[in-house]
Protein backbone atom coordinates (compact mmCIF):
# COMPACT_ATOMS: atom_id res chain seq x y z
CA UNK A 1 0.00 0.00 0.00
CA UNK A 2 1.09 3.47 -1.10
CA UNK A 3 2.26 5.31 2.43
CA UNK A 4 -0.01 8.15 2.83
CA UNK A 5 1.33 11.66 2.44
CA UNK A 6 2.21 13.70 5.72
CA UNK A 7 -0.15 16.42 7.06
CA UNK A 8 0.94 19.67 5.39
CA UNK A 9 2.78 18.25 2.65
CA UNK A 10 3.83 20.68 -0.25
CA UNK A 11 2.68 19.46 -3.97
CA UNK A 12 4.32 21.83 -6.69
CA UNK A 13 1.78 23.26 -8.55
CA UNK A 14 -1.32 22.23 -6.88
CA UNK A 15 -3.81 24.27 -4.74
CA UNK A 16 -4.92 23.24 -1.78
CA UNK A 17 -9.41 22.56 -1.83
CA UNK A 18 -10.42 22.78 1.64
CA UNK A 19 -12.90 20.27 2.32
CA UNK A 20 -15.37 20.54 5.26
CA UNK A 21 -17.42 17.20 6.60
CA UNK A 22 -20.97 18.53 7.21
CA UNK A 23 -23.76 16.53 9.34
CA UNK A 24 -27.29 17.00 8.37
CA UNK A 25 -30.06 16.47 10.50
CA UNK A 26 -33.98 16.57 9.23
CA UNK A 27 -37.60 16.60 10.61
CA UNK A 28 -40.70 17.65 9.39
CA UNK A 29 -43.59 19.11 11.05
CA UNK A 30 -47.65 18.36 9.56
CA UNK A 31 -47.20 15.83 7.26
CA UNK A 32 -49.92 14.99 4.98
CA UNK A 33 -51.41 11.67 6.66
CA UNK A 34 -51.73 8.59 3.90
CA UNK A 35 -52.55 5.94 6.64
CA UNK A 36 -56.02 5.34 7.17
CA UNK A 37 -56.44 3.47 10.54
CA UNK A 38 -53.37 5.21 11.72
CA UNK A 39 -51.12 8.16 11.04
CA UNK A 40 -48.08 8.19 8.44
CA UNK A 41 -44.83 6.05 8.99
CA UNK A 42 -42.06 8.88 7.36
CA UNK A 43 -38.59 7.97 6.06
CA UNK A 44 -36.86 11.09 4.58
CA UNK A 45 -34.95 10.08 1.57
CA UNK A 46 -31.87 12.08 0.41
CA UNK A 47 -30.79 12.86 -3.39
CA UNK A 48 -27.52 14.39 -4.66
CA UNK A 49 -26.02 15.46 -8.20
CA UNK A 50 -22.74 15.09 -9.33
CA UNK A 51 -20.19 17.98 -10.20
CA UNK A 52 -21.88 19.85 -14.34
CA UNK A 53 -24.29 17.99 -14.09
CA UNK A 54 -28.51 18.00 -12.82
CA UNK A 55 -29.53 14.81 -12.76
CA UNK A 56 -30.38 13.56 -9.06
CA UNK A 57 -29.24 10.17 -7.59
CA UNK A 58 -30.09 8.69 -4.57
CA UNK A 59 -27.47 9.20 -1.84
CA UNK A 60 -29.09 7.54 1.26
CA UNK A 61 -32.09 7.25 3.76
CA UNK A 62 -33.07 7.78 7.38
CA UNK A 63 -34.99 5.78 9.30
CA UNK A 64 -38.61 4.72 9.66
CA UNK A 65 -40.27 6.76 11.86
CA UNK A 66 -43.74 4.83 12.65
CA UNK A 67 -47.03 6.71 13.45
CA UNK A 68 -46.33 10.63 13.42
CA UNK A 69 -46.51 13.60 11.35
CA UNK A 70 -43.99 15.32 12.75
CA UNK A 71 -41.22 12.72 12.45
CA UNK A 72 -37.47 13.70 14.06
CA UNK A 73 -34.84 11.36 12.33
CA UNK A 74 -32.17 10.04 14.43
CA UNK A 75 -29.87 9.06 10.98
CA UNK A 76 -28.06 12.16 9.90
CA UNK A 77 -26.94 12.95 6.52
CA UNK A 78 -22.83 13.48 5.87
CA UNK A 79 -21.87 15.18 2.99
CA UNK A 80 -18.24 17.13 2.09
CA UNK A 81 -18.74 20.89 1.54
CA UNK A 82 -16.96 22.50 -1.03
CA UNK A 83 -17.10 26.10 -1.35
CA UNK A 84 -16.47 26.20 -4.88
CA UNK A 85 -19.57 24.02 -6.00
CA UNK A 86 -23.08 24.49 -6.22
CA UNK A 87 -23.90 21.17 -4.56
CA UNK A 88 -27.94 20.33 -5.13
CA UNK A 89 -29.79 18.52 -2.72
CA UNK A 90 -33.23 17.07 -2.93
CA UNK A 91 -35.05 16.42 0.20
CA UNK A 92 -38.27 13.83 -0.99
CA UNK A 93 -40.50 12.28 2.13
CA UNK A 94 -42.57 8.92 1.93
CA UNK A 95 -44.89 7.04 3.90
CA UNK A 96 -43.37 3.73 4.21
CA UNK A 97 -45.70 0.79 3.97
CA UNK A 98 -43.53 -1.98 3.93
CA UNK A 99 -39.58 -1.98 4.33
CA UNK A 100 -39.23 -4.46 1.76
CA UNK A 101 -40.91 -2.51 -1.24
CA UNK A 102 -39.34 -0.92 -3.94
CA UNK A 103 -39.46 3.59 -3.27
CA UNK A 104 -42.43 4.35 -5.82
CA UNK A 105 -44.35 1.67 -4.57
CA UNK A 106 -44.67 4.08 -0.94
CA UNK A 107 -46.55 6.79 -0.85
CA UNK A 108 -44.88 10.41 -1.51
CA UNK A 109 -45.48 12.80 1.00
CA UNK A 110 -43.30 15.57 -0.38
CA UNK A 111 -39.97 17.29 -1.39
CA UNK A 112 -37.85 19.96 -1.58
CA UNK A 113 -34.92 20.97 -3.81
CA UNK A 114 -32.12 23.35 -2.48
CA UNK A 115 -28.11 23.57 -2.06
CA UNK A 116 -25.96 22.38 0.51
CA UNK A 117 -24.92 26.54 0.23
CA UNK A 118 -28.67 27.57 0.66
CA UNK A 119 -28.77 25.19 3.99
CA UNK A 120 -25.07 27.09 5.36
CA UNK A 121 -26.11 30.32 4.49
CA UNK A 122 -29.40 30.25 6.43
CA UNK A 123 -29.45 32.02 10.02
CA UNK A 124 -28.18 29.16 12.77
CA UNK A 125 -27.47 26.90 9.38
CA UNK A 126 -31.16 26.03 9.64
CA UNK A 127 -33.61 25.83 7.11
CA UNK A 128 -37.13 25.65 7.27
CA UNK A 129 -39.05 25.21 3.86
CA UNK A 130 -42.73 23.92 2.68
CA UNK A 131 -42.58 20.23 1.09
CA UNK A 132 -43.97 20.65 -2.48
CA UNK A 133 -46.33 18.00 -3.38
CA UNK A 134 -47.55 18.09 -6.69
CA UNK A 135 -47.18 22.00 -6.67
CA UNK A 136 -49.11 22.68 -3.22
CA UNK A 137 -47.72 22.79 0.21
CA UNK A 138 -47.96 19.43 1.90
CA UNK A 139 -46.30 20.56 5.91
CA UNK A 140 -42.58 21.37 6.60
CA UNK A 141 -39.40 20.32 6.61
CA UNK A 142 -36.26 21.62 9.21
CA UNK A 143 -32.75 21.07 7.58
CA UNK A 144 -29.58 21.37 9.93
CA UNK A 145 -26.48 21.55 8.94
CA UNK A 146 -23.10 21.27 10.93
CA UNK A 147 -19.47 21.39 10.94
CA UNK A 148 -18.23 17.71 12.34
CA UNK A 149 -15.72 17.73 14.29
CA UNK A 150 -12.73 15.45 14.75
CA UNK A 151 -12.80 14.28 18.25
CA UNK A 152 -12.67 10.16 18.08
CA UNK A 153 -14.39 9.97 21.97
CA UNK A 154 -16.70 6.96 22.23
CA UNK A 155 -18.64 6.61 25.38
CA UNK A 156 -20.42 4.07 26.56
CA UNK A 157 -23.62 4.60 28.95
CA UNK A 158 -25.15 2.45 31.27
CA UNK A 159 -28.23 4.03 32.45
CA UNK A 160 -31.43 2.93 34.44
CA UNK A 161 -34.70 4.61 36.13
CA UNK A 162 -36.28 4.94 39.49
CA UNK A 163 -39.80 5.68 40.67
CA UNK A 164 -40.88 7.00 37.29
CA UNK A 165 -44.70 8.41 36.87
CA UNK A 166 -46.66 5.70 36.02
CA UNK A 167 -48.54 6.98 32.39
CA UNK A 168 -50.49 3.78 32.25
CA UNK A 169 -53.86 3.42 32.76
CA UNK A 170 -53.87 -0.39 33.38
CA UNK A 171 -50.59 -0.88 34.07
CA UNK A 172 -47.32 0.34 33.97
CA UNK A 173 -44.98 3.33 31.71
CA UNK A 174 -43.10 1.55 28.92
CA UNK A 175 -40.29 3.68 29.19
CA UNK A 176 -37.51 5.00 26.20
CA UNK A 177 -35.06 7.69 26.63
CA UNK A 178 -34.39 10.10 23.35
CA UNK A 179 -31.26 12.17 23.55
CA UNK A 180 -30.89 15.62 21.60
CA UNK A 181 -28.24 17.96 21.49
CA UNK A 182 -28.62 21.80 21.54
CA UNK A 183 -27.84 23.91 18.45
CA UNK A 184 -26.63 27.73 17.99
CA UNK A 185 -30.01 28.71 18.42
CA UNK A 186 -31.08 27.22 21.47
CA UNK A 187 -33.10 24.49 19.41
CA UNK A 188 -32.54 20.89 20.26
CA UNK A 189 -31.66 18.28 17.85
CA UNK A 190 -32.21 14.52 18.11
CA UNK A 191 -29.25 12.09 18.33
CA UNK A 192 -30.37 9.12 19.83
CA UNK A 193 -33.45 6.63 21.02
CA UNK A 194 -32.57 3.52 23.50
CA UNK A 195 -35.04 0.72 23.44
CA UNK A 196 -38.48 0.28 25.30
CA UNK A 197 -38.39 -1.42 28.71
CA UNK A 198 -42.33 -3.02 28.69
CA UNK A 199 -44.48 -2.15 31.96
CA UNK A 200 -42.29 -1.33 34.51
CA UNK A 201 -41.38 2.36 36.23
CA UNK A 202 -38.23 1.14 37.26
CA UNK A 203 -36.19 0.35 33.95
CA UNK A 204 -32.66 -0.69 33.29
CA UNK A 205 -31.73 -0.03 29.70
CA UNK A 206 -29.11 -1.78 27.77
CA UNK A 207 -25.15 -0.73 28.06
CA UNK A 208 -25.24 1.76 24.86
CA UNK A 209 -22.20 3.47 23.08
CA UNK A 210 -22.41 7.04 21.05
CA UNK A 211 -19.14 9.37 19.47
CA UNK A 212 -19.24 12.10 21.85
CA UNK A 213 -19.45 14.31 18.72
CA UNK A 214 -22.87 12.81 17.86
CA UNK A 215 -23.99 13.87 21.19
CA UNK A 216 -22.08 17.31 21.30
CA UNK A 217 -20.00 17.17 18.26
CA UNK A 218 -16.73 17.49 20.82
CA UNK A 219 -17.85 20.38 23.01
CA UNK A 220 -18.06 18.96 26.44
CA UNK A 221 -19.79 21.74 27.88
CA UNK A 222 -22.67 22.05 25.13
CA UNK A 223 -26.34 21.31 26.68
CA UNK A 224 -27.62 18.25 26.32
CA UNK A 225 -31.12 16.95 26.65
CA UNK A 226 -32.47 13.89 27.90
CA UNK A 227 -36.12 13.45 27.44
CA UNK A 228 -38.28 10.15 29.17
CA UNK A 229 -41.33 9.06 27.25
CA UNK A 230 -43.71 6.28 27.64
CA UNK A 231 -44.18 4.33 24.53
CA UNK A 232 -47.60 4.10 22.55
CA UNK A 233 -48.23 1.95 19.40
CA UNK A 234 -49.92 4.89 18.08
CA UNK A 235 -47.13 7.14 18.24
CA UNK A 236 -48.36 9.48 21.24
CA UNK A 237 -45.27 8.60 23.40
CA UNK A 238 -46.74 10.47 26.68
CA UNK A 239 -43.76 12.70 28.17
CA UNK A 240 -42.47 11.34 31.84
CA UNK A 241 -39.77 13.85 32.46
CA UNK A 242 -36.57 15.60 30.87
CA UNK A 243 -33.55 17.07 32.08
CA UNK A 244 -30.17 19.27 31.11
CA UNK A 245 -26.92 18.22 31.33
CA UNK A 246 -23.06 18.12 29.16
CA UNK A 247 -21.11 15.91 28.13
CA UNK A 248 -18.80 17.05 31.05
CA UNK A 249 -21.29 15.69 34.19
CA UNK A 250 -21.87 12.23 32.51
CA UNK A 251 -18.07 11.80 31.69
CA UNK A 252 -17.71 11.91 35.72
CA UNK A 253 -19.49 8.91 35.81
CA UNK A 254 -22.00 7.49 38.58
CA UNK A 255 -24.39 10.64 38.48
CA UNK A 256 -28.44 10.86 39.11
CA UNK A 257 -30.92 13.42 37.56
CA UNK A 258 -34.12 14.37 38.69
CA UNK A 259 -36.79 14.20 35.46
CA UNK A 260 -39.38 17.08 35.54
CA UNK A 261 -42.13 17.50 33.99
CA UNK A 262 -43.00 21.31 33.43
CA UNK A 263 -46.35 20.77 32.84
CA UNK A 264 -47.14 18.47 35.49
CA UNK A 265 -45.18 21.35 38.14
CA UNK A 266 -47.23 24.04 37.01
CA UNK A 267 -49.98 22.23 37.93
CA UNK A 268 -49.10 20.62 41.48
CA UNK A 269 -47.84 22.72 43.94
CA UNK A 270 -46.18 19.89 45.90
CA UNK A 271 -44.56 18.27 43.09
CA UNK A 272 -40.99 17.44 43.46
CA UNK A 273 -39.89 15.40 40.00
CA UNK A 274 -41.84 12.54 37.80
CA UNK A 275 -38.79 10.05 38.88
CA UNK A 276 -34.69 9.83 38.34
CA UNK A 277 -32.43 8.63 36.00
CA UNK A 278 -29.45 7.06 37.16
CA UNK A 279 -25.97 7.14 35.54
CA UNK A 280 -24.37 3.81 36.53
CA UNK A 281 -21.58 4.37 34.10
CA UNK A 282 -19.98 6.89 31.31
CA UNK A 283 -16.72 5.05 30.19
CA UNK A 284 -15.33 6.81 27.58
CA UNK A 285 -12.29 5.50 25.56
CA UNK A 286 -10.59 6.79 22.25
CA UNK A 287 -12.52 5.36 19.21
CA UNK A 288 -9.63 4.97 16.21
CA UNK A 289 -10.90 5.18 13.02
CA UNK A 290 -11.31 2.87 9.87
CA UNK A 291 -8.27 5.50 8.49
CA UNK A 292 -6.48 4.80 11.43
CA UNK A 293 -5.76 1.26 10.86
CA UNK A 294 -5.28 1.24 7.19
CA UNK A 295 -2.72 4.06 7.70
CA UNK A 296 -1.14 1.55 9.97
CA UNK A 297 -0.92 -1.03 7.36
CA UNK A 298 -3.99 -3.17 8.01
CA UNK A 299 -4.37 -5.09 4.55
CA UNK A 300 -7.38 -5.68 3.02
CA UNK A 301 -7.83 -9.30 1.06
CA UNK A 302 -10.45 -9.52 -1.26
CA UNK A 303 -11.91 -12.87 -2.51
CA UNK A 304 -14.40 -13.39 -5.12
CA UNK A 305 -16.72 -16.67 -4.98
CA UNK A 306 -18.65 -17.44 -8.37
CA UNK A 307 -21.90 -19.42 -8.70
CA UNK A 308 -21.63 -22.31 -11.55
CA UNK A 309 -24.84 -23.83 -10.75
CA UNK A 310 -26.97 -24.92 -13.59
CA UNK A 311 -29.50 -22.69 -12.78
CA UNK A 312 -27.57 -19.73 -14.58
CA UNK A 313 -28.64 -21.07 -17.81
CA UNK A 314 -26.11 -22.27 -20.68
CA UNK A 315 -23.37 -19.70 -21.37
CA UNK A 316 -23.70 -19.67 -24.77
CA UNK A 317 -27.45 -18.71 -24.92
CA UNK A 318 -27.76 -15.17 -24.13
CA UNK A 319 -30.49 -15.42 -21.36
CA UNK A 320 -28.20 -16.94 -19.48
CA UNK A 321 -26.67 -14.63 -16.34
CA UNK A 322 -23.24 -15.87 -17.30
CA UNK A 323 -23.66 -14.83 -21.08
CA UNK A 324 -20.75 -12.74 -22.67
CA UNK A 325 -22.19 -10.01 -24.28
CA UNK A 326 -19.18 -7.81 -26.37
CA UNK A 327 -21.50 -4.66 -26.13
CA UNK A 328 -22.61 -4.63 -22.13
CA UNK A 329 -20.92 -6.97 -19.28
CA UNK A 330 -22.97 -9.39 -17.56
CA UNK A 331 -24.44 -9.01 -14.01
CA UNK A 332 -21.60 -11.22 -12.69
CA UNK A 333 -18.79 -9.35 -14.15
CA UNK A 334 -21.02 -5.86 -13.46
CA UNK A 335 -20.75 -6.82 -9.40
CA UNK A 336 -17.05 -8.13 -9.43
CA UNK A 337 -16.32 -5.03 -11.10
CA UNK A 338 -18.12 -2.40 -9.16
CA UNK A 339 -16.88 -4.25 -5.87
CA UNK A 340 -13.41 -4.65 -6.62
CA UNK A 341 -12.66 -1.53 -8.35
CA UNK A 342 -13.08 -0.13 -4.36
CA UNK A 343 -11.04 -2.92 -2.46
CA UNK A 344 -8.49 -3.17 -4.76
CA UNK A 345 -6.96 0.38 -3.63
CA UNK A 346 -6.29 -0.86 -0.46
CA UNK A 347 -4.71 -3.86 -1.17
CA UNK A 348 -1.01 -3.60 -1.94
CA UNK A 349 -0.20 -6.44 -4.10
CA UNK A 350 -4.04 -6.41 -5.49
CA UNK A 351 -3.58 -10.35 -6.10
CA UNK A 352 -7.03 -11.91 -5.56
CA UNK A 353 -7.73 -15.24 -5.17
CA UNK A 354 -11.09 -16.45 -7.45
CA UNK A 355 -13.13 -19.53 -6.49
CA UNK A 356 -15.98 -21.15 -7.98
CA UNK A 357 -18.82 -23.13 -6.81
CA UNK A 358 -21.49 -25.79 -8.19
CA UNK A 359 -19.53 -26.78 -11.44
CA UNK A 360 -18.19 -30.26 -12.56
CA UNK A 361 -14.27 -29.10 -13.51
CA UNK A 362 -11.89 -30.35 -15.85
CA UNK A 363 -9.48 -32.73 -16.35
CA UNK A 364 -11.85 -35.65 -14.72
CA UNK A 365 -15.20 -33.64 -14.72
CA UNK A 366 -15.32 -34.25 -10.58
CA UNK A 367 -18.42 -31.60 -8.96
CA UNK A 368 -16.30 -29.31 -6.74
CA UNK A 369 -17.60 -26.29 -4.23
CA UNK A 370 -14.03 -24.78 -4.11
CA UNK A 371 -11.85 -24.54 -7.17
CA UNK A 372 -9.34 -22.24 -8.21
CA UNK A 373 -11.42 -20.22 -11.03
CA UNK A 374 -7.96 -20.21 -13.06
CA UNK A 375 -7.53 -24.01 -12.34
CA UNK A 376 -3.88 -23.18 -10.65
CA UNK A 377 -4.36 -24.51 -7.35
CA UNK A 378 -1.03 -23.78 -6.21
CA UNK A 379 -1.84 -20.17 -7.57
CA UNK A 380 -5.16 -19.16 -7.56
CA UNK A 381 -4.36 -15.40 -7.77
CA UNK A 382 -5.07 -13.29 -10.57
CA UNK A 383 -3.57 -9.66 -10.79
CA UNK A 384 -6.06 -6.77 -10.55
CA UNK A 385 -9.70 -6.55 -11.34
CA UNK A 386 -8.42 -7.03 -15.13
CA UNK A 387 -6.94 -10.45 -13.83
CA UNK A 388 -10.40 -11.87 -12.05
CA UNK A 389 -12.71 -10.44 -15.15
CA UNK A 390 -10.16 -12.50 -17.46
CA UNK A 391 -9.79 -15.52 -15.84
CA UNK A 392 -13.61 -15.67 -15.20
CA UNK A 393 -13.88 -15.72 -18.44
CA UNK A 394 -11.60 -18.14 -19.68
CA UNK A 395 -13.54 -20.32 -16.86
CA UNK A 396 -16.46 -20.29 -18.81
CA UNK A 397 -16.13 -22.55 -21.45
CA UNK A 398 -14.33 -25.32 -19.62
CA UNK A 399 -16.92 -26.11 -16.68
CA UNK A 400 -20.15 -27.52 -16.76
CA UNK A 401 -22.71 -25.84 -14.63
CA UNK A 402 -24.58 -27.97 -11.96
CA UNK A 403 -25.48 -27.76 -8.45
CA UNK A 404 -26.32 -27.84 -5.36
CA UNK A 405 -25.66 -24.17 -4.56
CA UNK A 406 -23.37 -24.64 -1.65
CA UNK A 407 -22.05 -21.76 0.27
CA UNK A 408 -20.29 -23.55 3.07
CA UNK A 409 -16.59 -24.85 1.42
CA UNK A 410 -15.97 -21.02 -0.28
CA UNK A 411 -16.76 -19.31 3.60
CA UNK A 412 -14.96 -21.81 4.81
CA UNK A 413 -12.19 -21.33 2.40
CA UNK A 414 -11.29 -17.81 3.71
CA UNK A 415 -12.41 -18.19 7.03
CA UNK A 416 -8.83 -20.74 7.07
CA UNK A 417 -7.00 -17.78 6.43
CA UNK A 418 -8.64 -15.07 8.16
CA UNK A 419 -8.44 -17.40 11.23
CA UNK A 420 -4.32 -17.51 10.73
CA UNK A 421 -4.44 -13.42 11.29
CA UNK A 422 -6.33 -12.49 14.20
CA UNK A 423 -4.06 -9.46 15.34
CA UNK A 424 -5.34 -7.01 13.10
CA UNK A 425 -2.50 -6.66 10.39
CA UNK A 426 -5.15 -8.86 7.54
CA UNK A 427 -8.81 -8.19 7.70
CA UNK A 428 -10.56 -10.77 4.68
CA UNK A 429 -13.51 -10.04 2.29
CA UNK A 430 -15.44 -12.16 0.49
CA UNK A 431 -17.83 -11.63 -2.39
CA UNK A 432 -20.17 -14.17 -3.26
CA UNK A 433 -22.05 -13.81 -6.04
CA UNK A 434 -25.04 -16.05 -6.71
CA UNK A 435 -28.25 -16.50 -9.01
CA UNK A 436 -30.27 -19.13 -6.37
CA UNK A 437 -31.45 -20.66 -3.29
CA UNK A 438 -29.04 -21.99 -0.79
CA UNK A 439 -28.97 -25.93 -0.55
CA UNK A 440 -26.63 -26.30 2.78
CA UNK A 441 -28.51 -23.26 4.58
CA UNK A 442 -27.79 -25.16 7.92
CA UNK A 443 -24.46 -25.44 6.91
CA UNK A 444 -23.62 -22.23 6.04
CA UNK A 445 -25.52 -20.28 9.01
CA UNK A 446 -22.90 -22.66 11.23
CA UNK A 447 -19.87 -21.11 9.08
CA UNK A 448 -21.01 -17.48 9.46
CA UNK A 449 -21.26 -18.57 13.39
CA UNK A 450 -17.95 -19.22 13.42
CA UNK A 451 -16.30 -17.06 10.95
CA UNK A 452 -18.19 -13.87 13.04
CA UNK A 453 -15.44 -14.18 15.63
CA UNK A 454 -12.67 -13.67 12.72
CA UNK A 455 -11.18 -10.61 11.16
CA UNK A 456 -13.92 -10.99 8.10
CA UNK A 457 -16.57 -10.29 5.98
CA UNK A 458 -19.27 -11.70 3.69
CA UNK A 459 -20.69 -10.32 0.79
CA UNK A 460 -23.62 -11.45 -1.31
CA UNK A 461 -24.74 -9.91 -4.72
CA UNK A 462 -28.21 -11.99 -5.98
CA UNK A 463 -28.42 -11.83 -9.61
CA UNK A 464 -31.36 -12.94 -11.73
CA UNK A 465 -34.93 -13.03 -10.65
CA UNK A 466 -35.36 -15.79 -7.92
CA UNK A 467 -36.14 -14.78 -4.62
CA UNK A 468 -33.75 -14.32 -1.86
CA UNK A 469 -35.64 -14.36 1.79
CA UNK A 470 -33.09 -16.75 2.86
CA UNK A 471 -30.32 -14.32 2.12
CA UNK A 472 -31.95 -11.67 3.82
CA UNK A 473 -31.45 -14.24 7.33
CA UNK A 474 -28.24 -14.30 7.12
CA UNK A 475 -27.97 -10.61 6.39
CA UNK A 476 -29.40 -10.21 10.19
CA UNK A 477 -30.08 -6.56 10.33
CA UNK A 478 -32.48 -7.37 12.53
CA UNK A 479 -30.98 -9.64 15.07
CA UNK A 480 -28.09 -12.05 15.55
CA UNK A 481 -27.45 -14.88 13.35
CA UNK A 482 -28.33 -18.37 15.28
CA UNK A 483 -28.83 -21.66 14.14
CA UNK A 484 -29.10 -24.66 17.40
CA UNK A 485 -28.46 -22.18 19.85
CA UNK A 486 -25.15 -21.23 18.33
CA UNK A 487 -25.36 -17.24 17.84
CA UNK A 488 -22.88 -15.11 15.71
CA UNK A 489 -20.65 -12.68 17.33
CA UNK A 490 -20.82 -10.11 15.45
CA UNK A 491 -22.71 -9.02 12.15
CA UNK A 492 -20.36 -10.14 9.25
CA UNK A 493 -22.62 -10.76 6.53
CA UNK A 494 -24.29 -8.19 3.75
CA UNK A 495 -26.68 -9.03 0.85
CA UNK A 496 -28.18 -7.03 -1.64
CA UNK A 497 -29.98 -8.19 -4.65
CA UNK A 498 -28.47 -7.09 -7.89
CA UNK A 499 -31.78 -5.96 -9.75
CA UNK A 500 -32.46 -2.87 -7.63
CA UNK A 501 -29.45 -1.38 -9.71
CA UNK A 502 -30.35 -2.85 -13.01
CA UNK A 503 -31.90 0.65 -13.71
CA UNK A 504 -28.66 2.35 -14.83
CA UNK A 505 -27.92 -0.15 -16.99
CA UNK A 506 -31.41 -0.31 -18.77
CA UNK A 507 -30.62 3.34 -19.56
CA UNK A 508 -27.01 2.97 -20.16
CA UNK A 509 -25.44 4.76 -17.29
CA UNK A 510 -23.76 1.46 -16.37
CA UNK A 511 -21.27 3.34 -14.10
CA UNK A 512 -24.09 4.88 -12.10
CA UNK A 513 -24.96 1.41 -11.63
CA UNK A 514 -21.89 -0.16 -10.16
CA UNK A 515 -21.61 2.79 -8.26
CA UNK A 516 -24.95 2.06 -6.27
CA UNK A 517 -23.71 -1.15 -6.04
CA UNK A 518 -20.58 -0.84 -4.48
CA UNK A 519 -21.49 1.76 -1.86
CA UNK A 520 -24.37 -0.63 -0.64
CA UNK A 521 -22.44 -3.53 -0.86
CA UNK A 522 -19.24 -2.04 1.30
CA UNK A 523 -21.51 0.29 3.45
CA UNK A 524 -21.40 -2.57 6.24
CA UNK A 525 -17.75 -2.98 5.83
CA UNK A 526 -15.95 -0.39 7.71
CA UNK A 527 -18.31 -1.08 10.66
CA UNK A 528 -17.84 -4.86 10.97
CA UNK A 529 -14.13 -4.39 10.22
CA UNK A 530 -14.19 -1.83 13.41
CA UNK A 531 -16.57 -4.49 15.50
CA UNK A 532 -13.42 -6.78 15.06
CA UNK A 533 -10.52 -4.51 15.97
CA UNK A 534 -12.61 -3.17 19.25
CA UNK A 535 -14.24 -7.04 19.81
CA UNK A 536 -10.25 -8.43 20.18
CA UNK A 537 -9.15 -5.06 21.44
CA UNK A 538 -6.64 -4.22 18.79
CA UNK A 539 -5.63 -0.66 18.49
CA UNK A 540 -4.18 0.70 15.15
CA UNK A 541 -0.03 -0.21 14.41
CA UNK A 542 1.44 3.19 15.54
CA UNK A 543 3.75 3.01 12.00
CA UNK A 544 2.97 1.48 8.61
CA UNK A 545 4.07 -2.02 8.41
CA UNK A 546 5.98 -3.20 5.28
CA UNK A 547 4.38 -4.05 2.06
CA UNK A 548 2.71 -7.61 3.16
CA UNK A 549 3.72 -10.75 1.09
CA UNK A 550 0.80 -12.44 -0.95
CA UNK A 551 -1.54 -14.94 1.39
CA UNK A 552 0.09 -18.74 1.09
CA UNK A 553 -2.77 -21.23 0.11
CA UNK A 554 -2.01 -24.19 1.53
Amino acid sequence: MAAYPPTGSFQPGQASVPATKVEVSIACRNLSDRDVMSKSDPMCVLYTTKLGTKEYAEYERTEQVKNTLNPEFVHKFNLTYCFEECQRLRFEIYDVDSPKQALDKHDFLGGLDCTLGEILGASGNKLTKPLDLNGKNSGEILIYAEEVSECKDLATFTMKGHKLDRKDFLGKSDPFLIFYRSNEDNSYTIVHKTEVIRNTLDPNWRPFALMVRKLCNGDYERSIKVECYDYDNDGSHDLIGEFITNMRQFAEGKKTFEIINLKKKDKKKNYKNSGTIELINCRVEVQPSFLDYIKGGTQLNFTVAIDFTASNGNANNPNSLHYIDPYRPNHYAQAIQAVGDIIQDYDTDKLFPVLGFGAKIPPRGHLSHEFPVNFNAENPFCVGIPGVMQAYQNCLPQVQFFGPTNFSPVINHVAKFAAAYPDGSNYFILLIITDGVISDMDLTKNSIIRASGLPMSIIIVGVGPAEFDAMEELDADKGALQNFGKVAERDIVQFVPFREYVGGVASGNLLLSQARLAKDVLAEVPEQFMSYMKKQGIKPFAEARPSHQPIQVQ
